[in-house]
């Protein structure tokens, strides 16, 4: 695959609707890109040129009391999040910042990405992702027509719900130009109890026990050991393994409740306590995979159902070495396996695949993400599916042809 040789920067969308059009009359392959934080995940694209959309920028409307904020898809999300804390408000979503674990800079990723890419983090477990907060946006399809679908209210039930589809979707159905998402309060404060020495199993158990219980657990993640000691943890806690509940909420409540937890959870060990600052340091840790940030192993991203997620770790490691740690109370790991043609990709989704779970690769090198599936290879039926739905908004096969599944001959 080769670099794009031209770039083009609109600064709205008629410009990008042009951009488009032209584009399909010089069958120009595309790939759209606002910071290109996350220009490294997919398969090479191998675009004639980059659609730079990172001129598509400023908060067009944000209404604190209702909850409600849109903006161009180029807008940065650090610029978002401050926004949204002066009025002590946040993106509940939590997203993921790609950048530093694929080698680039922290605090790049643009509100059309988050989006595109439907990061979520670690508050996934309690409020849902990216896509269940993304109410409408505005867009140019591969036709190069512009449209607009949901609105700018929670509760919209016009039409066909499309940010659902484009939510995810990589950059691959159409130029996400303008977005809107429905924020939520900024907890008063926050504290995390973590229980050290548990094995992997023990932690998923304590994990849906926590989960499952009234405490209202707003992230739940195991770090074992070796992982824990990378972790912004306090000294005494990086020896073994950790296992981290978090709980957010007023200051009574959230103390409250972790005395409750702890004894609930009493049989597991005695927890320790992180304050506020020292959970949000450990939870961006969590959310952003800094315990692989820095080394060349390829790193896969597993979903899978909690109680599996052991199983799958066991199970690749009887086969390569590796080394994983979980989020979403379980459901969620991140896995770092050794330099290999194909990342182990075959091994990886064997054990993933048995429970019913699915991997994406998200780092690796070029050529190895041009030789092996990185997305999930879907049954034959959905596959068609999702080449018609691709059809429908891009004929051609313009926008991001390939970066989430090889193209048919």
């Amino acid at each position: 695959m080769t670099a794009p040789t031209e770039s083009l920067k609109p600064v709205c969308d008629a410009e990008i609707a042009e951009a488009v059009i032209w584009a399909a009359e010089k069958a120009r392959r595309i790939e759209v890109r606002g910071a290109g934080s996350k220009a490294m995940v997919g398969r090479p694209i191998g675009a004639d040129l980059v659609l730079d959309v990172s001129a598509l920028t400023g908060v067009v409307d944000y209404a604190p009391a209702e909850l409600v904020l849109t903006a161009r898809a180029g807008t940065t999300l650090a610029e978002v999040e401050a926004l949204l804390a002066g009025a002590r408000q946040m993106l509940a979503f939590e997203p993921m910042d790609f950048g530093p674990l694929l080698g680039g800079p922290a605090g790049a990723a643009t509100l059309g990405g988050v989006i595109a890419s439907n990061a979520s983090g670690p508050r996934r477990l309690k409020d849902g992702a990216a896509r269940d907060h993304f109410l409408g946006f505005q867009a140019v399809s591969g036709r190069g027509e512009a449209f607009k679908a949901g609105g700018k209210v929670v509760k919209n039930v016009t039409g066909y719900d499309l940010s659902k589809l484009m939510a995810g979707s990589w950059g691959t159905l159409s130029v996400l130009t303008e977005v809107t998402l429905k924020v939520l309060p900024r907890p008063q404060t926050c504290a995390t109890l973590v229980l050290p020495g548990l094995s992997d199993a023990e932690a998923v158990r304590a994990m849906s026990l926590a989960v499952g219980s009234p405490a209202d657990v707003s992230g739940a993640a195991h770090l074992p050991a070796g992982v824990a000691a990378r972790a912004a943890l306090p000294k005494a806690l990086q020896a073994g393994s950790a296992t981290a509940l978090r709980l957010e909420g007023f200051g009574p409540s959230v103390a409250a409740r972790a005395r409750s937890l702890a004894e609930s959870l009493a049989t597991f060990g005695a927890a320790a306590v992180l304050d506020a600052p020292e959970t949000q340091a450990f939870w961006a840790h969590v959310r952003d995979v800094r315990a692989f940030v820095g080394d060349e192993r390829p790193v896969w991203r597993i979903s899978a159902p909690p109680m599996a997620g052991p199983a799958i770790v066991a199970a690749i490691r009887a086969e390569t070495a590796c080394e994983a740690y979980y989020d979403w109370a379980g459901g969620l790991v991140w896995l770092a396996v050794p330099r290999a043609p194909d990342a182990w990709a075959a091994v990886v989704r064997k054990g993933g695949g048995a429970v019913g779970g699915h991997a994406t690769l998200i780092r690796a090198p070029a050529e190895v993400r041009a030789a092996v599936a990185v997305f999930e290879p879907e049954p034959p039926a959905l596959a068609a599916l999702t080449r018609r739905v691709k059809a429908s908004f891009d004929p051609l096969n313009l926008l991001g042809p390939g970066r989430l599944f090889a193209d048919a001959p």
